[in-house]
């Protein structure tokens, strides 16, 4: 069978008044036909929100090539997205510690599309700019991107299986241009998630090497996927799995409405609650 159809179901799922019924109830009539009337085939219908059903009416621009954080958006329904990576350098240094480096830079990923894209002729202007940085943070607290090499790459696995716990975090940026003049022209709302991950210490040097041969861990930071093969490097998280993926999706939904809200309305607290605090490690 072709990979690419072994994820899609032979028939649709089962509604819920069906779902509930004894098996007896599924059994076929006489005709050849269900004594139950099946949902339409396809994939579920996208959130019916009213701020998310505004938002499909315009450009959603993801500034990053993520694969996977594409494919978290689709998990809300929000499917017609153009990529446009940034060209952001990540540069920033490291001493300026974990948080303040992964939301700087996410920051300046949307800042920098937000830019090139606000005055885009062709496809017109963004509804909303999604920038995200995803940054792992070793235990004694130093910042890990991508793996430079086969070797780096090796080494990196074997320091986090052996320091045992880490940090990912994620920072994501959304962007809105305003309608009004009001300056600076946007508004940007910003958010920092943790997950903890624990490795499993006794994954030998050789199911380490054997993953990193794969490549699947190339272009993540840390160096290994828990949506992949690289799930068998872990033995546990704390906090949310879709950040460890790439894109912490509560957390993102919560910016999108946020930043959808019309322009003027005043906020008397802030939407999320301890996720600027500086890591105390």
């Amino acid at each position: 069978m072709d990979s690419k159809h072994q994820l899609i179901p032979s028939e649709p799922p089962p509604s819920y008044d069906e779902a509930r019924k004894s098996p007896l109830a599924h059994s076929r009539s006489p005709s050849g036909t269900s004594g139950v009337k099946r949902p339409p085939p396809g994939p579920p219908p996208p959130l019916n929100l009213p701020f998310l059903n505004e938002l499909r009416k315009s450009r959603i621009v993801l500034a990053s090539a993520s694969p996977r954080r594409r494919q978290l958006l689709a998990q809300i329904g929000l499917t017609k997205i153009d990529i446009c990576p940034s060209k952001f350098a990540e540069d920033l240094p490291h001493s300026l510690g974990a948080l303040n480096y992964v939301l700087e830079t996410a920051s300046a990923k949307a800042h920098d599309v937000y830019k090139t894209e606000i005055n885009n002729t062709e496809r017109g202007e963004p509804g909303i700019v999604i920038a995200a940085d995803t940054i792992i943070v070793s235990h004694d607290g130093r910042i890990l991107e991508k793996p430079r090499s086969e070797a780096d790459h090796i080494a990196m696995l074997k320091m986090l299986r052996d320091q045992g716990e880490h940090k990912v975090m994620t920072a994501v940026a959304v962007m809105r241009p305003l309608e009004s003049a009001t300056e600076p022209g946007y508004n940007m709302e910003t958010h920092v998630e943790e997950t903890n991950v624990k490795f499993d210490g006794d994954v030998s040097d050789e199911t380490i090497l054997a993953y990193v041969r794969t490549r699947d861990g190339n272009d993540k930071a840390g160096g290994y996927g828990i949506q992949t093969a690289g799930s068998i490097l872990i033995e546990r998280i704390e906090g949310s799995y879709d950040n460890v993926v790439g894109l912490p999706l509560r957390a993102t939904l919560k910016l999108i409405e946020k930043v959808m809200e019309p322009e003027g309305d005043v906020h008397d607290e802030d939407f999320f609650v301890d996720s600027r605090e500086e890591d105390s490690d």
